[in-house]
């Protein structure tokens, strides 16, 4: 394999891995806060949707993405007002949530656009285009260095950047702040944050918030970065990969980071290599595409009961009076 074709895969691999990573750090964030949230796919899907057809209706790809995080915001005080203040089952209220906006997109694209479901496809200018960083035609003959940061490193979309550089944010945040301390604590003892004065509730519905934001980013990448558009359920079960993902990664910020990049890696070879032959054995295309869907279930199957959650995680705080 010649370097062109590594650099081509890893490009795949960044592209491929964006929405994931930022899926796996809301739910970081949640489940960080002891709110599980399984809700993630159906947050990215309808952000994916709003974001694509506000693009398609006003030109503007900042509005699409927006609504995008709007209409995840609104999924994720579902959430938050099922599960912290009424205190209800956190898994059901996700599964809830998912159900919703998978016949919730499809009805509306139909009624607004008459597309079989779909919104239009998005003009050049009503998505977020690769843009190329400094000097990178000038290095793009340099050997090896060259078309890393020509090809790879440049001529990615805005948002590809932002989750990347969430990674070291989140770090930061959960564990060089103040609110970063209390968010980690309230996930681990509540009683203790309450009896410090500091409230839970408010913790977690900041937790929740964040959340949404960043499913909602990850929903309009789909829609206006990666792809030029809505298709119905174009997440594809990227929202429960990244549940994986965090699970494998020991809800730890750079550990989410490799983990959501070798779920990049075995989509960018399945798209890349498909039909495989070995001589007297040929790897079919459907086993490639089924290859990330497999290690989210061995991941969940092998690592569910090492990895440890946050104790109070799924659990309702009642305040003792």
């Amino acid at each position: 394999m010649d370097l062109a074709s590594i650099l081509q895969i890893l490009e795949s691999t960044i592209r491929l891995s964006t929405p994931l990573l930022l899926a796996c750090l809301a739910g970081l964030f949640s489940e960080r806060a002891g709110i599980f949230d399984i809700g993630l796919e159906g947050k990215m899907l309808a952000a994916a949707f709003f974001s694509a057809a506000v693009a398609s209706m006003t030109g503007s790809v900042w509005l699409g993405l927006l609504a995008g995080i709007a209409a995840s915001l609104v999924l994720s005080g579902l959430h938050g007002l099922a599960s912290i203040t009424f205190r209800g089952d956190q898994l059901i209220s996700g599964v809830a949530i998912n159900f919703l906006a998978a016949g919730m997109t499809v009805l509306i694209a139909q009624d607004w656009f008459r597309q079989g479901g779909r919104t239009p496809s998005l003009p050049s200018d009503a998505r977020f285009n690769p843009i190329t960083l400094p000097f990178a035609d000038r290095v793009a003959d340099v050997p090896v260095l060259g078309p890393v940061y020509s090809d790879l490193m440049s001529g990615n979309s805005i948002l590809v950047y932002v989750a990347f550089l969430a990674v070291p944010a989140t770090w930061w945040v959960l564990y060089r702040t103040r609110f970063g301390l209390r968010l980690r604590a309230v996930g681990e003892n509540p009683a203790a944050v309450d009896t410090a004065g500091v409230s839970v509730v408010a913790l977690r519905y900041a937790a929740v918030g964040i959340c949404g934001v960043l499913c909602g980013i990850a929903g309009a990448y789909l829609a206006t970065s990666l792809q030029a558009g809505f298709v119905k359920d174009m997440t594809a079960g990227r929202g429960y990969i990244a549940l994986a993902a965090l699970i494998f990664a020991k809800w730890r910020p750079w550990y989410a980071l490799w983990s959501c990049l070798l779920f990049g890696v075995l989509q960018a070879v399945a798209l890349r290599y498909q039909n495989i032959d070995l001589g007297s054995l040929v790897i079919p295309v459907q086993f490639m595409d089924a290859l990330p869907y497999i290690l989210t279930v061995v991941i969940l199957a092998g690592f569910v009961g090492k990895a440890i959650p946050p104790r109070a995680g799924g659990q309702p705080y009642v305040k003792e009076r």
